[in-house]
């Protein structure tokens, strides 16, 4: 992990890829804190001089194989993660993108434990970050039952 992503001084700006193909959803298992073992979809940070969009294409080659398309800001949603104490442990404003593949092959690499092509109805089989769940559910992507 980073220097400065643990305690922060500030919010640390991040990006989520949600890669669609046909119906299904690609679902990665995070080998890292924050969420450490927990299903979300690819992400990382915005490095300096990028353009969020730019990172979100990055961060879902880097940790699936995969090319994408972005295809739509999905808005953003804030990680705040606060330790026994109160203070703040982790602090991310995420911008989520929607994209589809356009070339590449399927395939986790080092920050992913797993990757999954999900349907949404099968989205409760699997523990998928709070996060990720918000985003899911904004979008009524994620089932109600």
């Amino acid at each position: 992990m980073s220097p400065g992503r643990l305690y922060p001084e500030r919010p640390m700006i991040g990006v989520g890829t949600l890669i669609r193909r046909g119906e299904e959803y690609l679902l990665i298992k995070r080998a890292a804190e924050p969420d450490k073992g927990l299903w979300s979809v690819p992400g990382g940070m915005v490095e300096l001089g990028e353009k969020t969009s730019e990172a979100a294409v990055r961060e879902a080659e880097e940790e699936t194989g995969l090319v994408v398309e972005i295809l739509e800001d999905l808005g953003v949603v804030d990680k705040i993660v606060r330790d026994d104490e109160g203070r703040v442990k982790y602090h991310f404003v995420i911008i989520d993108y929607l994209a589809d593949p356009v070339s590449g092959v399927m395939n986790h690499h080092d920050d992913a434990l797993d990757a999954r092509w999900v349907h949404p109805r099968d989205f409760r089989k699997y523990e998928i970050s709070q996060t990720v769940v918000e985003l899911l559910k904004k979008i009524d992507l994620y089932p109600e039952f």
